[in-house]
């Protein structure tokens, strides 16, 4: 399209001057070809000129005839302009409504998929919380006595109804944040208290894993945040980086003051890192990085994205910096709460 545009030329809309005082009648075949030999001998020559003039020269036409051509030819051109540019009107509107129509399809889809995850998960949570009640009565044997390999495979039982549980939590906040629905309860909030108990929480997935998990958390003053969602993007950022990192390798928690108003908060790991060309990815929801880390990590891809999600919302901004093979820092600041 844009090089048939940049080729556009006048002759393409109307016909060329010689042409049309042929057709015209005002000149033969023979005279227009007479004059433009005629043209060319005298640009040969240094004295160049246009055909209208050597047509004048060669007395094959009169100058009102020509004036007289050249002003229809213009009319002609500037009606054929009008003519295209109101082409090219209708063609944008045409497909500037064609894409409305798309984008509110699109956005359409969108709020069916999330009223979709919405109502699913809310009717998955009363059967889940009836197995979860069941399965506790029968592993404290509340129900009567079992063997040991009864109970066993009722704790695994356990073990994933909880992490199904955690998945339903997750659709349900994904869902209220393709909305716009995600509530945000800010207060002053004692990040230091949220931080270390978040350390503490996963101290015990860290060690089995033989990865060194760490805490370095200053004095920090309170912060303007939503103590439970804030406590939630630690828990995801820690558990993301246990995930991700092999045996001997560590996970640290750094929250620090930055001057008299921030507080920076960041977990880095020495884990597998991402690619350069996912680093922007790897906030869609469902995004895994490939097959394999799925299988091998498991995951459903929707933490990192509610984390960004839930951050932005505070009116901050996560930021990530990886490199493939050596790990990955994610931080963010929250404003303090001044004292």
């Amino acid at each position: 399209m844009t090089q048939s545009l940049s080729r556009l030329t006048p002759e393409m809309l109307v016909p060329r001057m010689g042409e049309y005082l042929v057709q015209k009648g005002l000149i033969t075949a023979e005279q227009l070809q007479k004059t433009l030999d005629y043209q060319l001998e005298q640009t040969t020559k240094g004295n160049a000129m246009l055909l209208g003039q050597a047509l004048i020269e060669l007395k094959l036409i009169e100058r009102s005839e020509l004036d007289q051509a050249v002003t229809e030819q213009i009319l002609q051109l500037r009606s054929a302009l009008q003519a295209a540019n109101r082409t090219l009107e209708r063609r944008v509107e045409e497909r500037t409504a064609e894409l409305q129509k798309a984008l509110e399809r699109v956005s359409e889809l969108s709020q069916l998929k999330a009223n979709f995850i919405s109502n699913i998960s809310h009717e998955l949570r009363t059967p889940l919380t009836h197995i979860k009640g069941y399965l506790e009565l029968m592993i404290t044997e509340s129900l009567g006595k079992i063997t040991r390999e009864q109970k066993h495979a009722l704790q695994v039982s356990q073990q994933s109804t909880g992490k199904l549980e955690t998945l339903i939590e997750d659709l349900i906040m994904v869902s209220l944040a393709s909305r716009g629905e995600l509530s945000i309860k800010q207060d002053n909030v004692d990040i230091q208290r949220i931080a270390n108990l978040a350390v503490k929480s996963f101290m015990g997935k860290a060690a089995g894993r033989g990865i060194n998990l760490q805490g370095v958390i200053d004095e920090l003053p309170f912060v303007q945040a939503d103590s439970q969602k804030i406590a939630w993007v630690l828990q995801q950022l820690l558990d993301n980086g246990i995930k991700f990192t092999s045996s001997g390798g560590s996970v640290v928690l750094s929250v620090k003051c930055e001057g008299e108003n921030l507080v920076i908060v960041s977990v880095t790991d020495t884990g597998i890192g991402i690619p350069p060309s996912q680093l922007n990815d790897i906030f869609e929801p469902f995004h895994q990085l490939d097959g394999s880390s799925t299988r091998r990590f498991g995951g459903t891809g929707l933490g990192l994205s509610l984390v960004r999600q839930i951050i932005e919302a505070h009116g901050s901004m996560l930021e990530v910096q990886s490199v493939e093979g050596r790990g990955s820092t994610f931080k963010f600041p929250l404003l303090a709460v001044a004292s």
